[in-house]
């Protein structure tokens, strides 16, 4: 029996290593190169490049007081429609104690004019009627006395003006009424009544209170790479995609591209600017994310192939052309002109005829373990 058992050992051991050999054997053997193969097709071509940037007005105003004080009175809230003129919000004026003091003075002294033009305009009008001055001296006074009352006049408007932020001859003109300068939409009111404000000056900026743009002109504002700008030229068609609103697609229109770079993590970028063409009834708001496609170069009815079956040697480019079939099929290959590209296909231009059939890149078959 132990003499059996060491047969059927010794035989199973030579069958593993006569098994190992023929594995490795054929594994071994060399494997026939399986490539791709591509029709020509005739198709349209294009080199498209996509922009990041993103909606907004293309003008925004600030509306700021034309006088400094408090916040007592808004009238309208981010979102609403205004017009020209329409009041958005009201300032009580808190005077400047040296300004008020002056134009006090200035009240007062007009009145002390005007009662001495009063009393010498009465002293020369009963000269006048008995004959005893000249016509040319009582009009001297009489002027000089149109001139006090006009004084007087100038110094109360003043004081209203310091004081109260208006005055009682120019009471519909009201400096304390905020009002819009354009007709829009009201993006943002940044003030809380209650808030100071203090209107522009050389030294300042002022308070803005209300940031108003019409939504019916918006454009797309982004930055393209130096590589492409030089590309681009006004009046190119983009297409626009709003991040935010996925199925809302528009187009608009290359008007501007900054003749001066600016440095943007360490590449060259270019701002552009294209004009929005608004849809119908859209609800776009100011600062939408958004994606910009433009077309850059483009071919009509050209005879592509896919990229990948180019081969590329220096400045010239080749492809291989599948003759035969079966085991007698060959690969000639064949120099070629290339055009446009859109990094999937490759144009043509001459050197393949759309009935060639092409090889392209080697069949890599999974490991299978």
């Amino acid at each position: 029996m132990r003499k059996y058992t060491k047969f059927i050992v010794a035989a199973l051991i030579a069958l593993v290593f006569l098994g190992t050999f023929v594995f490795l054997y054929i594994k071994s053997l060399p494997k026939e190169e399986v490539y791709e193969e591509f029709q020509p097709k005739v198709m349209d071509i294009s080199k498209t490049t996509v922009i990041t940037g993103k909606i907004e007005p293309r003008d925004e105003v600030n509306v700021k007081p034309q006088i400094s004080g408090i916040i007592t009175e808004i009238y309208k809230v981010a979102g609403e429609n205004v017009n020209a003129g329409e009041v958005i919000a009201k300032v009580k004026v808190i005077p400047d104690m040296g300004q008020l003091s002056s134009a006090q003075s200035r009240l007062r002294l007009a009145n002390v004019n005007l009662k001495q033009a009063q009393v010498d305009h009465e002293r020369e009008k009963m000269l006048f009627d008995k004959g005893l001055v000249s016509a040319d001296e009582y009009d001297k006074v009489h002027q000089a006395l149109k001139q006090a009352q006009e004084e007087k006049k100038a110094a109360t408007d003043n004081l209203q003006v310091v004081r109260d932020g208006v005055s009682a001859s120019n009471a519909s003109a009201s400096s304390t009424l905020i009002r819009s300068t354009i007709s829009g939409v009201i993006l943002d009111v940044p003030v809380k009544v209650g808030n100071s404000v203090i209107l522009s000056n050389t030294f300042n900026d002022g308070t803005t209170i209300a940031s108003v743009a019409d939504m019916r002109d918006l454009i797309f504002r982004g930055n393209i790479d130096e590589t492409e700008v030089g590309q681009l030229h006004e009046g190119m068609l983009m297409k626009i995609t709003i991040g935010a609103l996925q199925d809302l697609h528009f187009d608009a229109r290359l008007e501007y591209i900054s003749p001066k770079a600016t440095e943007t993590n360490g590449a060259n970028q270019f701002e552009v600017k294209a004009a929005v063409s608004v849809p119908t009834g859209s609800n776009l708001r100011s600062g939408y994310s958004a994606n910009a496609e433009i077309v850059l170069q483009s071919a009509k009815g050209v005879i592509c192939v896919p990229e990948s079956a180019i081969e590329f040697e220096g400045e010239d480019t080749y492809v291989y052309v599948i003759k035969g079939e079966g085991k007698n099929k060959t690969y000639n290959r064949k120099k070629v002109v290339t055009g446009l590209s859109d990094g999937v296909n490759i144009e043509i231009r001459s050197g393949l005829q759309k009935t060639d059939k092409v090889r392209g890149p080697k069949v890599v078959e999974d490991n299978k373990e």
